[in-house]
C-alpha cells in the first residue's frame, strides 16, 4: 500500500511577499512561453523562475537549471523562502466555475509526501499514462541541480469509507496560510495540519484514508518517473540510509470517490486525409457507427463543457468543412480492431477513436500519440475551426467526451495505460503554495 508522510514544507514568507498572487504560478506543463513572460515579470520571485528556468543565452544548455539552483539557495538564504517548523500535512481547496457554464464548485485534497516506488501490478502506486523521453529528462536536470520538487505529481485515491472527507472539512475551520484567486478565477486556500500535537489524529486519519488501497497517478507522470530515477542515483551514492527523504515524492492526493474531479477531453484534429470530404459517408459505411447528421452548432451542444456529458458512451462528434455527423459506436464491430489489454482500456472513447482514425483516415496508433497528423485542443470551437480555416492542414475534427474519473482508475487497475492526450484535469493546483526540498 502507499506510504504517505508529512514534511516541512518551504513557503513563500508572508511577511517578505504578502501578495501570494504575484508569485504562484500554473504548473509547469501547461505555461506557454507567452504566458512564462507574463508570470516573470510580475514579480522577480515568481515561482517559474524555478521551476520553469529558462535558456538566458548561454552557451551551455544546462545552465538554465544550474541557474534555478542558484536563485533558489538565494530565495532560502535572503528569507524569500521559509521553511515550516513541524513536519505537516497541508489541506487544499478549489473553488472554480466549471468552464463555459454557471456551475460552481469546490474539491479539496492535501498535500503530502508519496514514497515512490517502481510500478507493477501489486504496487501501491499505479500509472495510467504514457510518458516521453523529452519532458522527463528536464525534469530530471532540475531536481538534480535543485535537489527539491516545486510541483507535485496529482494522485487519486478511493476513499469508500467517506472518512477523508469529513476530516478535510474539518481543517478548513480554521483560517488559511495562503488564499489565492488565479487569472481563471480559480480561489485557491491551504491550510498547514501539524502532524504532532491537536491535530495528530486528523493527519492520522487522512494518511489511513488515503492509503488504505492503491493510488492512481492522475497528473504528473513525467515528475513521477523523474523523481524514481533521481531516487535510484542517489542510491548509488547513500547506501545503507534508512527511508532518505529522496525516496518520496511531492503529491497532491485527491479523493476519487467523493470529490467532483473534473476531467477535460481533448479533442483530435487530423491533418492531410485524403478522404476528409466523404469521412461521414466513410463513418456510416463502414459498420462502425450508427451515424446522425449534425451541423456546427448541435456539435458545439453536444461536446462543449455546457453539456457536461458523463463520458464513456462511446459518443464521438465529427466535423468536416463538408458537414459533420454524430457517431455512437458499434462495439462489436470494433473488437477485431482494439489493441491488446483489459476491459477497462478496450472499451475507452479515447481507444475505440484511435482504432476508428486508422480505418477512416489510414492513421495508425503512433501517429495519434507522437503528433505529426493528429493535433489536440481542449476547445471545441478551435478544434471546428482549425478545419474550417484550413489550420496547418487540418481536414477533420473528432470531438470527445470526458474520460470519468472512474474509468481512469480502473485503467490503471488492470495494469494498461491510457493513449497520450486523454486527460486534462481542470483546475490545475497551483505551484508555489508548497515546495519540497529533499530534505527532513
Amino acid at each position: 500500500m502507499p506510504e504517505i508522510r508529512a514534511f516541512r514544507a518551504l513557503r513563500y514568507n508572508p511577511e517578505t511577499l504578502p501578495d501570494l498572487s504575484r508569485v504562484v504560478a500554473p504548473p509547469y506543463d501547461v505555461i506557454s512561453p507567452a504566458r512564462r513572460i507574463q508570470l516573470a515579470a510580475r514579480d522577480p520571485h515568481n515561482v517559474v523562475a524555478i521551476d520553469l528556468p529558462v535558456d538566458a543565452g548561454a552557451a551551455d544548455p544546462d545552465e538554465k537549471y544550474r541557474q534555478a539552483a542558484r536563485t533558489f539557495a538565494g530565495w532560502r538564504s535572503d528569507g524569500t523562502l521559509r521553511k515550516d517548523r513541524q513536519p505537516s500535512l497541508y489541506v487544499y481547496e478549489q473553488e472554480y466555475v466549471v468552464p463555459g457554464t454557471s456551475l460552481r464548485r469546490v474539491q479539496r485534497g492535501f498535500f503530502g509526501r508519496l514514497r515512490l516506488e517502481a510500478f507493477g501490478p501489486d504496487g501501491g502506486v499505479l500509472p495510467h499514462e504514457r510518458t516521453l523521453a523529452g519532458p522527463k529528462e528536464d525534469r530530471y536536470k532540475l531536481m538534480r541541480a535543485t535537489g527539491a520538487n516545486f510541483s507535485a505529481v496529482m494522485v487519486l485515491y478511493d476513499d469508500a469509507m467517506g472518512a477523508a472527507r469529513g476530516l478535510l472539512a474539518e481543517a478548513t475551520e480554521t483560517p488559511a496560510v495562503a488564499d489565492v484567486t488565479d487569472d481563471d478565477g480559480v480561489r485557491h486556500r491551504l491550510w498547514m495540519v501539524p502532524e504532532d500535537g491537536p491535530t495528530a489524529s486528523l493527519v492520522a486519519g487522512l494518511r489511513d484514508a488515503a492509503g488504505r488501497e492503491p493510488v492512481t497517478i492522475a497528473d504528473g507522470h513525467h515528475r513521477y518517473e523523474t523523481a524514481l530515477r533521481y531516487r535510484d542515483e542517489r542510491r548509488m551514492t547513500r547506501a545503507g540510509e534508512e527511508s532518505p527523504p529522496f525516496d518520496y515524492v511531492l503529491a497532491l492526493f485527491m479523493d476519487a470517490t467523493a470529490e467532483p474531479l473534473l476531467a477535460l477531453p481533448t479533442h483530435r484534429v487530423a491533418r492531410a486525409v485524403s478522404v476528409a470530404d466523404g469521412l461521414v459517408e466513410a463513418a456510416a459505411s463502414s459498420g462502425l457507427f450508427d451515424v446522425v447528421p449534425a451541423d456546427r452548432a448541435a456539435l458545439l451542444g453536444s461536446f462543449g463543457p455546457e453539456a457536461q456529458a458523463p463520458g464513456g458512451g462511446g459518443r464521438i462528434g465529427l466535423w468536416t468543412r463538408t458537414g459533420g455527423a454524430l457517431l455512437t459506436a458499434r462495439r462489436e464491430a470494433f473488437v477485431p480492431l482494439l489493441p491488446a489489454g483489459g476491459e477497462a482500456v478496450r472499451r475507452l472513447d479515447v481507444t475505440l477513436l484511435a482504432a476508428a482514425l486508422g480505418r477512416l483516415c489510414g492513421i495508425d496508433r503512433a501517429a495519434t500519440t507522437t503528433g505529426g497528423r493528429i493535433g489536440y485542443t481542449k476547445d471545441v470551437g478551435e478544434a471546428i475551426g482549425w478545419v474550417d480555416e484550413r489550420v496547418d492542414a487540418a481536414d477533420a475534427a473528432f470531438l470527445l467526451e470526458a474520460t470519468p474519473v472512474a474509468e481512469i482508475a480502473a485503467v490503471a487497475r488492470e495494469g494498461d495505460v491510457m493513449p497520450q492526450k486523454s486527460t486534462y484535469f481542470f483546475p490545475k493546483p497551483v505551484t508555489g503554495f508548497v515546495l519540497s526540498p529533499l530534505e527532513w
